[in-house]
C-alpha cells in the first residue's frame, strides 16, 4: 500500500515536472546580471550573512548586494583568486572565501586577509581546493577539500588530517559535527570519523550524492539527498524525509536548500525544482542553476551560469502574461475588467485580447486599420459594448460575448482627421471626447450612426474650443475636462471655470478619478497628484510626500486606495483623515519601473499594462508599507585611499595623513529610494546626502564620533552606525607648542608695542619742536613785515600831508595804516588764515605803497572764481615778504617804476599762487647788490614753507626764478587736502 501510494506520488511528480504548466500564471524572478554591477554572470555560490547582506561567488570576484547596489571584491581588493567557488560566514562575523586555486581568505570589517598580508591565513593551506567548511561547537574551524586531506584551525594552530585507508580517503567529503561531538568526513562512497590524530572509515548509511547534496543543520543533524531522495541523520540513524524519483536527481544536482516552510529546492542544470506539499515546481527551466537560499525575508535567490535570480516570497510575487504563455501582443496599452471577470487589453497593432482571468487563455481581436488603430491606448466597458480608441480613432465591439464581434467605428460627417486625447462615457448615453481642436459632445453614442459633424457643432453646448488633455464624467453626470486653459465642469447647461480656485489647476491632467466621498483626484504631467472637492479644501502630493515621481500617468480608484502610475514606479495611497501614506511596489521593478501604461485592481489581483506583457500580483496577501528603517553599516574606511580595519573605538589618524574615505550602505531589498545623513559630532547638525560615500579631508586635530543614518520612502531615520576616530596633530598644534608660541609672540608683541610708542613719543615731541619753531618764526616775520623803514616811510608820508594841509590824505592814510597794524596783530594769532582775509590784508598793504609811490607802482590781484575764499585756507603771513620784495628790489630800483601781479587758481588738488613783476629781475637785483644783502623776510617765509612742509602730509612747494631779462616770478603750490 505505502508502494502504491508513493509510486502515485512519483507519477503526478513526474507530470506536474516534465508536462506544460495547466496556467499561464508563472511568478516573476528578478535577474541581477553585469549589467546590474554584478562582477560577473557565472555565479558559483550565494550567502546572507548575519547582517543580511547578500554576497554572491562569481568567476569573476565577489559581489555585495544590500538591495540597491553591488559593491565588488576581486584581486585588487585582496581575493587569492577571481574564481570564488563557496561562501561562508563563522560566529566571529567572517566571510571565507573559497577560491579555485586552493587559497583561503576572508572578509573582516572592512578588509580582506589572505595568505599576502596576513602570516596565519598563510598557514592555512591544504593545496587542495576546498569543498566543505563546518565551525564546530567548540569555534575550531574544519576545512574538507578535493584531496585526501581536513584541515583543522583553532585560532591559534593549523592541523591537517588525512585517512591511511585506500577505501576511507578523505576525498570530497562534507565534515560535520554530531550531536555528541564527534567529527565525520562524509563523501559519496563512504564516511570516516576522528579518532585521535586520524580519521577512520565507518560502515555507514550515509551516502549522499555529493558533498553539494549534503548540509549540516542547527542542531547537528545532518540533511543529505540519497539515491531515494532527500534523508536526515541524526544519532547515527538515517531517516528517509522525502522521496524523490531517481530521474530527477540525475546530472549532478548542485546545492539543495530545505525548510519546514518553503519545502525543498534543489538545484540542477535544468532549473531549480520546488517541492512542497506533494506539489512540485519547477522554475528557470533550461538554466544551469548550482546554488539555491531562503533569505530572512522568505525570498529564494539563485545562483546561475547567466547570473544571480531572485524570487520574491509568496505573498510579493508578481506574474506576467506575454507571448511565452499565450498573449499575442506584449505592448498592452490599456486595461479594463468585464462583469465575468474577463480582462480586456488595448495593444498596438490594432489589437485587442480578452484574457480569461481563470485559465489565462487568449482569445485576440484584429482591427482592420492598422494605421488608424496603430496603438490602442484606451478601453471602456459600458453593458457588452467595449469602447476603444487610438490616438486618430474611435470605435465600438457591440455585444463582446457574441462572435463574430460587431464594431462600429466613429466617424466626421465630412470625414474630417480628428485627434482623440481621451474619451468618457457619460451616464445618459453620451460621449464626450477630448481632441486636439477641443471638447466634443456626442448625445448618443448607441444610435445607429457612430458619427458627428464638425460643422454643427454649438460652442459652449456641446462643443468647447482649445487643445484639451482630458475628459470625465464624475457620479452626479458632471463632465469634467482640462485643457491648455486649466480645468474646466460643464453641468446643467453651464460651463464653470475651476482654474482660478489653486493654482495646480491650470496644469496639463494625464488622467482623472473620483473618490466615494466626492473628491476629484487629478494626474498632473509634472506637479503630482492634485485632491479637489469643488468648493473645498486643495491637497497637493508630490515627491515629497513619498511619490516615487511627479509625473503622474495613470489613476485607478479601489475602495479607499488610490492607486498611481508614474514615470518611475507603482504608487498606492491610502488616507486616514488629514495624512496620507504612499507605498512603493518594488517587487518586479524592472517591470513596473518606468513602462507602466495602464493600471486595474481587481478583487484578487492588480494587473499593469506594461510593455512587457500584463503584469499582475495578489492584492489581498501583499504588504506594501514597511515603517521599519532599513538597517546601516559602514562598510569600508580607508585614510588616504589604503583601507583600514572598521574599529569603531581605536582608529588613530596621524598628522598630514587624514583624508579619510566612509563607505556605508543601508540593507533595503523591497521599498523605495534611500536617503541618508550623518554627521561628525555628536549631538551636531545633521547633513542629508544620497551618496553611499563621504570624504574627509584636511581635518583638524580633535576626537570624532562619525555617525550615519538611513530611512526609505515610508520609514523614520534608522538607528546610526557609529566610527569613532581621533586625529592627532603636528607638532606644532601640541599644548606646549601653543604655550610656547603664545609666551614668545606676547614678547615680541610687547617689544614691539615699546618700539612703536616710543618712536610715537619722539614723533610727537619733534612736531612740539617743529610747531614751536613755526611760532617762533610767525613772529619774526610778524616783525619782519613791520619793519621800521615801512613804519618811518609811512609816518613821513602822512606829516608831508599834514604839513602841506591835505588832510583827508593823511587820514586815508592813517586810517589805512590802523586797519593794517590790526590786522596784522590779528593774523599773528593764527597759522592758517582763509583767502579771503589774506587779499583783504594785501589789499591794505599796496594800497598803503601805492599812496607813497603814486604812478610808479601799480598792482593786479587776479582770484579764479572756482576757489571757495572762505572755506580755502593757506598760512598766513605767507605773500606778504615776496610782495614787498617785488616792490623793493624790483620796481623801486627801475626809473620807471612797474607792476605787480598776483594771480591765484587751483590747479591738480593744488592752490597755484603766482607774484609776478617786471622790475628789474632777481638775478639783476642780486648782481647790483652789495655786501650780499638778503631779504630777511623771504628767508623767515622759506624757512616757515620747510617747516610746514614736514608737518603736513604733502610738502608745500616754492620756485622763484628771473622771467627772462628782468622781471621776476614767484610760484607757490599749496596742498588743498
Amino acid at each position: 500500500m505505502i508502494n502504491k501510494v508513493l509510486h502515485r506520488f512519483l507519477l503526478v511528480c513526474c507530470i506536474l515536472f516534465a508536462g506544460p504548466p495547466l496556467v499561464a500564471q508563472s511568478p516573476y524572478l528578478s535577474h541581477f546580471s553585469v549589467r546590474h554591477g554584478l562582477a560577473g554572470n557565472n555565479c558559483f555560490n550565494v550567502l546572507q550573512d548575519s547582517k543580511g547582506y547578500i554576497w554572491v561567488a562569481t568567476d569573476a570576484g565577489v559581489s555585495r548586494f544590500d538591495g540597491k547596489e553591488f559593491e565588488t571584491f576581486t584581486v585588487d581588493n585582496g581575493l587569492p583568486d577571481t574564481q570564488i567557488l563557496q561562501l561562508k560566514e563563522d560566529r566571529a562575523g567572517r566571510i571565507w572565501f573559497l577560491a579555485l586555486n586552493g587559497k583561503l581568505s576572508y572578509h573582516y570589517k572592512g578588509l580582506i586577509y589572505n595568505d599576502a598580508n596576513n602570516a596565519m591565513v598563510r598557514k592555512l593551506n591544504l593545496h587542495a581546493v576546498i569543498v566543505s567548511f563546518l565551525e564546530d561547537s567548540r569555534g575550531r574551524l574544519w576545512f574538507g577539500s578535493n584531496a585526501n586531506r581536513v584541515g583543522m584551525w583553532d585560532g591559534k594552530n593549523f592541523r591537517v588530517y588525512t585517512s591511511p585507508e585506500d577505501k576511507a580517503q578523505l576525498i570530497n567529503a562534507l565534515i560535520h559535527e554530531d550531536q555528541e561531538g564527534r567529527i565525520w568526513a562524509v563523501s559519496n562512497a563512504h564516511a570516516s570519523l576522528l579518532n585521535g590524530k586520524t580519521f577512520k572509515g565507518v560502515n555507514s548509511k550515509i551516502l549522499p550524492l555529493s558533498y553539494k547534496t549534503a548540509a549540516n543543520m542547527q542542531d547537528r543533524t545532518m540533511l543529505f539527498i540519497g539515491k531515494n531522495g532527500l534523508n536526515r541523520w541524526r544519532n547515527g540513524q538515517v531517516i528517509p524525509s522525502l522521496p524523490i524519483d531517481s530521474a530527477l536527481l540525475a546530472g549532478n544536482p548542485g546545492y539543495f536548500f530545505y525548510s519546514p516552510r518553503s519545502s525543498l529546492w534543489l538545484s540542477s542544470q535544468n532549473g531549480v525544482l520546488n517541492i512542497s506539499n506533494g506539489t512540485m515546481r519547477r522554475f528557470l527551466p533550461g538554466v544551469p542553476v548550482t546554488q539555491t537560499i531562503e533569505d530572512r525575508n522568505g525570498n529564494m535567490w539563485f545562483t546561475s551560469a547567466n547570473g544571480l535570480y531572485m524570487l520574491p516570497r509568496e505573498n510579493n510575487q508578481v506574474f506576467i502574461l506575454n507571448r511565452e504563455n499565450g498573449l499575442a501582443n506584449e505592448s498592452v496599452r490599456s486595461v479594463v475588467m468585464d462583469k465575468n471577470n474577463n480582462l480586456w487589453l488595448g495593444s498596438d497593432k490594432g489589437q485587442i485580447t480578452m484574457v480569461n482571468s481563470r485559465n489565462f487563455a487568449c482569445h485576440t481581436i484584429d482591427l482592420p486599420d492598422k494605421r488608424k488603430f496603430r496603438s490602442i491606448k484606451q478601453l471602456e466597458l459600458d453593458g457588452n459594448s467595449l469602447y476603444f480608441a487610438s490616438e486618430y480613432g474611435l470605435g465600438v465591439i457591440r455585444n463582446i460575448y457574441k462572435r463574430p464581434h460587431r464594431i462600429d467605428y466613429l466617424r466626421e460627417a465630412n470625414d474630417v482627421l480628428f485627434v482623440v486625447k481621451h474619451f468618457s462615457l457619460g451616464p445618459n448615453r453620451e460621449l464626450a471626447l477630448a481632441l486636439s481642436s477641443g471638447v466634443v459632445i456626442i448625445p448618443d453614442r448607441e444610435a445607429k450612426k457612430l458619427e458627428f459633424s464638425s460643422m454643427r457643432f454649438r460652442e459652449r453646448q456641446d462643443f468647447f474650443k482649445d487643445r484639451s488633455y482630458h475628459a470625465f464624467y464624475d457620479r452626479s453626470h458632471r463632465l469634467w475636462f482640462s485643457n491648455i486653459e486649466g480645468l474646466f465642469e460643464f453641468s446643467a447647461g453651464r460651463l464653470n471655470a475651476h482654474r482660478d480656485a489653486a493654482r495646480l489647476l491650470n496644469k496639463r491632467v494625464n488622467d482623472m478619478a473620483e473618490t466615494a466621498d466626492g473628491t476629484l483626484i487629478i494626474a498632473t504631467d509634472g506637479y503630482g497628484l492634485v485632491l479637489y472637492k469643488p468648493g473645498g479644501a486643495v491637497r497637493h502630493l508630490t515627491r515629497a510626500n513619498g511619490l516615487t515621481d511627479n509625473i503622474c500617468n495613470r489613476l485607478f480608484i479601489s475602495g479607499k486606495d488610490i492607486w498611481v502610475v508614474t514615470n518611475k514606479g507603482i504608487n498606492k495611497i491610502k488616507q486616514d483623515g488629514n495624512r496620507f501614506s504612499v507605498s512603493i511596489f518594488e517587487d518586479g521593478k524592472d517591470l513596473l519601473n518606468n513602462e507602466v501604461n495602464d493600471v486595474f485592481i481587481g478583487s484578487r489581483y492588480a494587473y499593469f499594462g506594461t510593455n512587457s506583457g500584463l503584469v499582475f500580483l495578489a492584492t489581498n496577501k501583499r504588504s506594501t508599507t514597511d515603517l521599519s528603517p532599513p538597517p546601516i553599516y559602514i562598510t569600508a574606511v580607508s585614510n588616504n585611499k589604503s583601507p583600514l580595519a572598521i574599529d569603531t573605538d581605536s582608529l588613530v589618524l596621524s598628522p598630514g595623513s587624514n583624508n579619510l574615505s566612509i563607505d556605508y550602505s543601508a540593507l533595503n531589498f523591497r521599498s523605495g529610494n534611500v536617503v541618508y545623513r550623518y554627521r561628525l559630532k555628536a549631538g551636531g547638525n545633521w547633513t542629508q546626502t544620497k551618496n553611499r560615500r563621504i570624504e574627509l579631508s584636511s581635518l583638524e586635530p580633535g576626537d570624532y564620533t562619525f555617525q550615519v543614518s538611513a530611512r526609505n520612502q515610508n520609514s523614520s531615520w534608522s538607528n546610526p552606525a557609529t566610527l569613532r576616530f581621533k586625529v592627532t596633530g603636528m607638532f606644532w598644534q601640541t599644548p606646549w607648542f601653543i604655550l610656547i608660541s603664545i609666551i614668545l609672540a606676547a614678547y615680541i608683541f610687547y617689544r614691539l608695542a615699546a618700539g612703536i610708542t616710543k618712536r610715537q613719543k619722539n614723533k610727537e615731541q619733534k612736531q612740539l619742536l617743529l610747531q614751536n619753531k613755526v611760532l617762533i618764526l610767525e613772529q619774526q616775520a610778524l616783525q619782519a613785515m613791520m619793519n621800521p623803514h615801512f613804519v618811518f616811510n609811512v609816518m613821513n608820508s602822512i606829516q608831508h600831508f599834514i604839513n602841506t594841509q591835505d588832510n583827508s590824505a593823511a587820514n586815508r592814510i592813517l586810517t589805512g595804516f590802523a586797519k593794517l597794524i590790526r590786522k596784522n596783530l590779528d593774523i599773528c594769532t593764527k597759522s592758517y588764515i582763509a583767502v579771503e582775509e589774506e587779499l583783504e590784508y594785501l589789499n591794505l598793504y599796496l594800497k598803503l605803497e601805492k599812496n607813497r609811490f603814486g604812478e610808479k607802482l601799480n598792482y593786479l590781484i587776479n582770484v579764479d572764481p572756482a576757489i571757495d575764499r572762505e572755506e580755502t585756507m593757506i598760512p598766513s603771513m605767507l605773500l606778504q615778504p615776496y610782495i614787498e620784495n617785488a616792490i623793493w628790489h624790483g620796481i623801486m630800483p627801475k626809473e620807471t617804476g612797474g607792476t605787480i601781479h598776483i594771480a591765484m587758481r587751483e590747479k591738480d588738488d593744488h592752490l597755484f599762487i603766482e607774484i609776478r613783476d617786471d622790475g628789474v629781475g632777481i638775478e639783476n637785483s642780486r648782481r647790483n647788490q652789495r655786501g650780499g644783502h638778503s631779504s630777511k623776510g623771504m628767508e623767515l617765509t622759506r624757512e616757515r614753507i620747510l617747516l610746514l612742509s614736514q608737518i603736513a602730509s604733502k610738502p608745500i612747494q616754492l620756485h622763484i626764478f628771473q622771467n627772462g631779462v628782468s622781471g621776476t616770478v614767484v610760484q607757490i603750490l599749496l596742498p588743498l587736502s
